[in-house]
């Protein structure tokens, strides 16, 4: 019974897979990848320089070696323009490998942001940021390990010298790649803030085909998302988030909130834990939507680190062959401050 379900699981997996051959990669931890969610967040920090490194493991219960694997690391940097506007500059590497086909993904791009202050004080102040970034990307899958509908031989058995009927002819190739973006945000204090953003990539659309004569453009992704820091005492606070994405037929929504602990808010031994429950909602396509994953998240900063872990709960159709096993994440942030502080800026992303 457990091989019938790892099979089924497989199976399930690449029809998911097929279907949705340019979904782009997502983390459950969308807060801690912030180039990955709009390249207006470029330099978009109270410090001078952000390092972030982020991955994901998904369906490591079923496919054990083959499960998906997701992996981004990031680098960006402020650069003070007059008295109160920034300019961001950034630079972000991804990888993700999906399935027994090793259906595989990289990408390197470059992004920058302007962050033009709309108002406020020292340490109170909204800002309009504009965003862009460009890239190249790879794709890549091993079709010998594809198995396809018309290798079964109508009696529960698969023949893989049976025709694919398909016709591809090149297992990888390059592809130029855009994106744009804008933020919002608001600053009440150091405590308390509010953001709304909204990204559109892939705006080339470029062609997605295995097949060199055929044409399969990747669908452009549209983006929105929002949050803040609300502390409601002391040492307590809320931070909230949403983020929805839409891409061709497919769809999905993030939110949820962390609980903040403040542990010491001294200037050189800034502690902070967050404990976070979020949600998946996604939809299947031409069969409605439905609640994908339940989202368990922790956060530790600690001055210039911060660390987050999460994990998904499976609830969806796939939950009888996961046994609602999903996915683990880990994220890593590092700032470097520097001597010159200009008062706070923006949300603590």
């Amino acid at each position: 019974m457990k091989n019938f379900k790892s099979l089924m699981m497989t199976c399930a997996l690449a029809l998911f897979l097929s279907g949705l051959h340019g979904q782009d990669i997502h983390f459950s931890q969308f807060y801690l990848s912030p180039l990955n969610l709009n390249p207006a967040m470029t330099g978009v920090m109270n410090c001078n320089i952000r390092l972030t490194a982020n991955y994901r493991n998904q369906w490591a219960s079923v496919l054990r070696n083959n499960a998906f694997s997701t992996y981004s690391v990031s680098y960006d940097q402020r650069l003070p323009v007059g008295r109160y506007d920034y300019f961001g500059v950034g630079g972000t590497f991804w990888g993700d490998r999906a399935g027994e086909a090793n259906f595989a993904t990289l990408t390197g791009k470059l992004s920058m942001a302007y962050s033009k202050r709309m108002g406020g004080g020292r340490t109170d102040a909204n800002y309009l940021v504009v965003g862009a970034e460009a890239g190249v990307a790879q794709r890549s899958i091993d079709f010998l390990n594809l198995r396809w509908g018309t290798q079964h031989d109508g009696r529960g058995g698969y023949d893989p010298n049976l025709p694919t009927m398909e016709n591809f002819d090149r297992d990888n190739f390059l592809f130029a790649d855009l994106a744009a973006g804008l933020l919002w945000f608001m600053v009440f204090d150091e405590d308390n803030s509010l953001y709304f953003g909204g990204s559109f990539h892939h705006l080339n659309r470029a062609n997605q085909s295995f097949s060199s004569d055929g044409v399969d453009d990747l669908y452009s992704r549209f983006t929105f998302h929002a949050g803040g820091e609300f502390l409601a005492g002391n040492k307590f606070g809320l931070v909230p988030g949403v983020i929805v994405m839409s891409q061709g037929p497919s769809f999905q929504v993030n939110a949820g909130t962390s609980f903040k602990f403040l542990l010491n808010k001294s200037k050189f031994n800034y502690q902070a834990f967050q404990l976070g429950l979020w949600t998946r909602i996604s939809n299947k396509i031409e069969s409605g939507v439905l609640t994908d994953a339940a989202i368990l998240s922790t956060r530790f900063d600690y001055d210039s680190f911060s660390i987050g872990f999460s994990y998904d709960i499976n609830v969806s159709p796939l939950r009888p062959a996961s046994n609602a096993n999903g996915g683990f994440e880990f994220a890593l942030t590092y700032k470097i401050c520097g001597p010159v502080r200009r008062g706070v800026y923006c949300p603590n992303f």
